[in-house]
C-alpha cells in the first residue's frame, strides 16, 4: 500500500493563525464560506478547520497538496487568482500572524489522514463539527527515527485508543525545500506530530503524560481543536490505515 494510495494527501501543512481579538468568527465565516472550494478547484485538499480550545484567538487549520510541485502550481493558481484577491484584505485584517506554518508527510505508509473522510457539509452549516481533534508536536533534536515511533507506538497509541481517541494521523517534517517562498515556513526544524479524534467534545479534558519521549527539546504542544462547520475533519473522522485495525476506533 503506497502513501498516494492510503491517503488523502502525502504533503500537510499545519497552520496556526494569530488573530486579533474578536475577530476568528469572522475569518472562519470568509473561510467556510468563499475559501475552501476555491482552492481545492486548484488542485489542493482543505482537510479541516478549528476553533482552538485554549486560545480564542488562534485559528487552525490544514492543507493538503499531492507533491511538492503541484503545491508550489496549486499555491500560485490560488494566491495569484482573482478569489484571493477580492478577499484577502478581509481575511488578512483579521490575523496578527499568519507563519506559524508547519509542512508535514506522513511518517510512515498509510499513515496520513484516511483518503473517505466523507463529504464536506454544505455551505448553510452553521454548527460545529462533530467531536473534538488534538493535534501533538514534538519538536526534536534531530529527524524522527526509531526510538520516537517505538515510543509512540508503545505507549501513546495504547493510552489514546484506551481513553477512546482514534488515531487520525501520524506525521514528521518534510524536509523538501518551500516551493512557494510568498508563505514562510518553519524551516530547519525536526518535529513529529500525531493527530487524534474523540467523538465527544467534552473529552477536552483528556491529558496525556508523555515527558519521557525521547529526543525532544522541548515540552509538547498540545492543540486541543473544534472542528468548524465545514472541516471535513472531525473527531469522528476514520483512522489512518497505519494503526491495526484492532487499536483504530470509529464513531
Amino acid at each position: 500500500m503506497s502513501i498516494t494510495e492510503a491517503t488523502l494527501s502525502p504533503i500537510v501543512e499545519l497552520r496556526q493563525y494569530t488573530l486579533h481579538p474578536g475577530r476568528r468568527d469572522a475569518l472562519i465565516e470568509l473561510f467556510d464560506h468563499a475559501l475552501i472550494e476555491t482552492q481545492e478547484s486548484v488542485g489542493m485538499q482543505v482537510i479541516g478547520q478549528f476553533r482552538d480550545v485554549d486560545d480564542a484567538h488562534r485559528f487552525v487549520w490544514l492543507r493538503g497538496f499531492a507533491d511538492m510541485t503541484t503545491r508550489a502550481d496549486a499555491l500560485q493558481a490560488f494566491y495569484g487568482g482573482p478569489v484571493w484577491k477580492a478577499n484577502r484584505e478581509a481575511a488578512n485584517a483579521t490575523m496578527i500572524d499568519s507563519d506559524n506554518v508547519l509542512l508535514l508527510r506522513p511518517q510512515r505508509p498509510g499513515s496520513g489522514f484516511s483518503a473517505d473522510l466523507g463529504p464536506r457539509p454544505r455551505r448553510d452549516a452553521t454548527a460545529s463539527g462533530p467531536g473534538l481533534v488534538t493535534a501533538t508536536i514534538y519538536s526534536l533534536d534531530a529527524p524522527a527515527g526509531g526510538a520516537m515511533v517505538a515510543y509512540f507506538d508503545r505507549t501513546l497509541v495504547p493510552a489514546l485508543t484506551g481513553s477512546g481517541a482514534t488515531i487520525l494521523g501520524i506525521f514528521v517534517t518534510e524536509p523538501s525545500p518551500n516551493t512557494f517562498p510568498a508563505l514562510p515556513i518553519r524551516q530547519n526544524e525536526s518535529v513529529f506530530v500525531w493527530i487524534a479524534g474523540f467523538a465527544d467534545a467534552t473529552a477536552a479534558g483528556f491529558e496525556l503524560r508523555d515527558g519521557d519521549a525521547p529526543g525532544v527539546n522541548s515540552s509538547p504542544q498540545r492543540l486541543r481543536l473544534i472542528p468548524t462547520a465545514r472541516s471535513r475533519l472531525t473527531g469522528r473522522s476514520r483512522g489512518c490505515p497505519a494503526i491495526p485495525a484492532s487499536q483504530r476506533r470509529h464513531a
